[in-house]
């Protein structure tokens, strides 16, 4: 993979992440915006030698230079806080993922799934088949039905982890004794990937997280 490639967010596979793409692409068009602007100003200055006394104390230009800002802040603020709030929308969907985060892997429990329960560890380089991520793989992945609301519940039991799974937009401190929970909406079915994102020791690196999306009917036929 080329190293501009990597620079590339992943694509998104919920309604979440998509949200965010959206905020990611206005607050950039902002950020460009400002830069754009600042280093034409610098420009200028660089090879202007003129000056004026007027400019030392201009009271028109310093409520213009105030108040264009505090617009420009209201205006990341608005969409902000709208994705704040979507973000701790919880759904009343009967679908719950429950992650225990354990050094170094991650169990799983599907309680619709007859209280499915199973260990997810990384497959050794050694074992991979073609076609399969080195350092992402896992022996057991888990399972959720796409176009359907999941709740995605997270504990430890040990020290500090995080479930995190980019092109979802999900990602949750796993703390021991404590439950944290986000809903999550899987537009279309496939292969999702993602990492524990807290330093929780030395295999920290070496305990991925993969999610299965699967059709309704092919999940409620499973046998785990």
């Amino acid at each position: 993979m080329g190293f501009f490639s990597q620079l590339n967010l992943v694509d998104s596979a919920s309604t979440l992440q998509s949200e965010m793409f959206l905020f990611h692409d206005h607050a950039m068009v902002v950020l460009v915006g400002i830069f754009t602007f600042v280093a034409f100003l610098g420009v200028k200055f660089i090879f202007n030698t003129f000056s004026t006394r007027a400019v030392l104390e201009a009271q028109r230009l310093e409520i213009i230079w105030t108040i264009i800002p505090a617009l420009i802040l209201i205006w990341l603020a608005l969409p902000s806080l709208r994705l704040l709030y979507l973000l701790d929308e919880q759904s009343n969907s009967g679908m719950v993922l429950k992650a225990v985060g354990h050094q170094w892997y991650w169990s799983y429990e599907i309680p619709v799934l007859n209280n499915a329960n199973f260990d997810s560890y990384m497959v050794p380089e050694e074992e991979l088949n073609e076609g399969e991520f080195r350092l992402l793989e896992v022996d057991n992945r888990a399972v959720v039905p796409y176009e359907m609301e999941t709740t995605v519940i997270t504990t430890s039991a040990d020290v500090l982890h995080a479930w995190t799974l980019p092109s979802m937009g999900v990602k949750m401190d796993a703390v021991p004794g404590r439950l944290n929970s986000m809903s999550m909406f899987v537009e279309k079915p496939g292969v999702f990937y993602g990492q524990c994102s807290e330093i929780c020791g030395a295999n920290h690196s070496f305990m991925p997280i993969v999610v299965e999306a699967l059709s309704l009917k092919d999940f409620v036929s499973l046998e785990l």
